[in-house]
């Protein structure tokens, strides 16, 4: 397998790579820089018509694109531990929260990165900046939904670390970034970052 990263602050690969170390899989890795525009370039196409990352290239030459795609492959192959749930109930959680992450924050930050970051200007033939601020209440609802959910929990799905808390990190990372800190009001949430952000999982590069 070959496995194309892009490094942080790209949410999506960073996603994966924290999900393989969690298996303790090493992938062979070939990195792809946005900001030297490879994921544009004719040898990277071939890879991924799209021009996304991550990819992952299988041995007989498919490509699996998508993070959670790429991951859901390595629980398959990889098994232990089982970060997509071990009982039907712990699946449908964790599906729940990845799908809840994706759509109630990941949208929102996207759209504030995409309208209103400085680095954003040079590639976005039009910023709608009045469009990327108004997602800003979206997002605080968001961390709030999941600071209330961290009250009865350890972790967002449940009691063990799961491919949903990996995709709150990598996005809440990503957020900050942007310039969107989480709110020290949610104690929940702080205290659940800097657990989780200690795993030697979340330094994979």
């Amino acid at each position: 397998m070959l496995f194309y990263d892009t490094p942080d602050p790209a949410p999506n690969p960073r996603r994966v790579r924290i999900f393989a170390a969690e298996k303790g899989v090493a992938l062979p890795t070939q990195t792809i820089s946005i900001a030297k525009g490879e994921h544009r370039g004719d040898a990277y196409l071939a890879v991924n018509p799209l021009g996304q990352t991550p990819a992952l290239v299988l041995d007989d030459g498919e490509v699996l694109t998508e993070s959670l795609s790429i991951c859901r492959y390595l629980e398959a192959l990889y098994t232990d531990p089982p970060l997509f749930g071990a009982t039907a109930l712990e699946s449908a959680r964790i599906d729940m929260w990845v799908r809840r992450i994706e759509l109630r924050l990941m949208v929102p930050v996207g759209a504030i990165w995409a309208h209103t970051h400085p680095f954003m200007a040079r590639v976005m033939p039009h910023q709608f900046t009045d469009f990327g601020e108004s997602n800003r209440p979206l997002v605080d609802r968001a961390l709030a939904l999941c600071d209330a959910a961290l009250g009865e929990t350890p972790y967002l799905a449940g009691e063990q670390f799961s491919v949903a808390d990996i995709t709150l990190l990598t996005t809440i990372d990503f957020a900050t970034f942007v310039g969107l800190t989480v709110p020290e009001d949610l104690v929940r949430l702080n205290d659940w970052h800097r657990r989780v952000s200690a795993r030697p999982s979340a330094k994979a590069v």
